[in-house]
C-alpha cells in the first residue's frame, strides 16, 4: 500500500492516531494523523503514547510466563490454590493455561460476548481501581458461564485474576513485574502505566465515538492486566524485535485454540494468524483501538494506533 492510499483511508475516515511499519530493521512508513487532545488543538506526532486496551494483554501473559518459567507458577496452578477464600465463585478447578487461553469460563466484569458496546459501559468508582487488589469486588460475586476448558470464551476479569495471582506469589506488584519482566528487557521507554486523570503532555486524550467526551469515566484509572497500557509505534517495534526469541514469547505464541468466528487462533494471551507466521495484539475500548502485527519469519510489523474506538481498523485490515 502506498503512503498516498493510507492517507486516504486517514481523510476518509477522520483518522487519529499514528500508523507504523517496519520490514527487515527499517522504518518503511511512520505517520501521525490527528489531534493527541482536541480542546488545545494539540496533534498527535509519530511518539506519542496511546492506551493499546487489550493490547496489554500480551504484557500480562509475558510476565506470568516469565514466573512459570522460575518455577513461581505453572501452568497446571490452580487459581484456588492463590486466591484463598478470595472469589469464590470461580471453580476450583480453574488453572494458569485456562486463564490464560480465554478458555476459564469465569464470569466477566467486562463482559464483550453479547451486544457490548465501548461507549456503553462506565465503571463504578473508577478513580480507586489503582492496584489489583482493588478490582476484588469488582470481580467477586459474578457467576460461572462454563465449565473451564470447555470452550474459548474471550475474558477481560481472567487476565485481572492472572495479575492477582502474579502478585501473590512473586511479592511485586503487577505494574513493577510488567516494568520489570517485559519493558525494560525490551527498551520499552516510552511505555507506562500513566493515570487516565493526569495524562502527561506526550499522551493522547481517548475520545468516544461520535464525540468530544474523553473516556476518562469508562476505564480503570490505572490499566491493570486485562490491559490499558499506553505505549508508542516505535516502543511495539523494539517489543516484538526484542522479544520474539525469547522463551516466554515462543511459549505465549503456539498455538492453543482456534477461534473461527475471529477468523483467527490464540496462544497464550496472544492472537494468531489462522493459518500464517503473523503474531497479533489488539486492543478495542472506549477512546482506544490498537493492532500491531508482527510477523517473525520476514520482520514485517505493522502497528496502528488511535485514541478513538474505531479508529485503528480501517488503515490496519488495510495493511495486514
Amino acid at each position: 500500500m502506498s503512503l498516498a492510499q493510507i492517507d486516504e483511508i486517514a481523510a476518509e475516515t477522520d483518522f487519529s492516531g499514528v500508523v507504523r511499519v517496519d520490514h527487515a530493521g527499517k522504518v518503511e512508513f511512520e505517520k501521525a494523523y490527528g489531534l493527541a487532545n482536541r480542546a488545545y488543538g494539540v496533534p498527535n506526532t509519530v511518539d506519542t503514547r496511546f492506551g493499546i486496551a487489550s493490547g496489554g494483554k500480551g504484557f500480562t501473559a509475558l510476565a506470568v510466563l516469565s514466573l512459570v518459567r522460575e518455577g513461581l507458577l505453572s501452568l497446571d496452578t490452580t487459581a484456588r490454590s492463590v486466591l484463598g477464600g478470595d472469589l469464590p465463585l470461580i471453580a476450583d478447578d480453574v488453572t494458569v493455561e485456562h486463564l490464560l487461553t480465554h478458555t476459564s469460563g469465569i464470569g466477566d466484569y467486562l463482559d464483550e460476548e453479547g451486544d457490548w458496546e465501548a461507549n456503553d459501559y462506565v465503571i463504578g468508582a473508577v478513580h480507586v481501581l489503582t492496584t489489583t487488589e482493588a478490582f476484588l469486588p469488582l470481580l467477586d460475586g459474578i457467576p460461572t458461564k462454563f465449565k473451564a476448558g470447555e470452550r474459548f470464551g474471550y475474558c477481560n476479569g481472567g487476565f485481572v485474576v492472572l495479575a492477582l495471582l502474579a502478585e501473590r506469589v512473586s511479592g511485586r506488584g503487577y505494574h513493577d513485574l510488567v516494568r520489570e519482566r517485559v519493558l525494560a528487557p525490551a527498551g520499552m521507554t516510552r511505555t507506562d502505566f500513566l493515570r487516565s486523570d493526569e495524562l502527561p503532555g506526550d499522551a493522547a486524550v481517548g475520545y468516544l465515538e461520535d464525540s468530544d467526551r474523553t473516556n476518562v469515566f469508562h476505564l480503570p484509572v490505572v490499566a491493570n492486566g486485562d490491559g490499558g497500557i499506553h505505549t508508542t509505534a516505535g516502543d511495539m517495534t523494539k517489543f516484538w524485535h526484542a522479544l520474539t526469541a525469547s522463551p516466554d514469547f515462543l511459549a505465549a505464541t503456539a498455538p492453543r485454540h482456534h477461534v473461527p468466528e475471529e477468523s483467527l487462533r490464540y496462544g497464550l494471551g496472544f492472537w494468531l494468524h489462522e493459518t500464517g507466521d503473523e503474531v497479533i495484539l489488539a486492543g478495542y475500548d472506549a477512546g482506544a483501538s490498537f493492532k500491531s502485527t508482527h510477523d517473525p519469519r520476514t520482520g514485517r510489523t505493522v502497528t496502528v494506533l488511535s485514541n478513538t474506538s474505531p479508529g485503528a481498523w480501517p488503515i490496519a485490515r488495510a495493511l495486514t
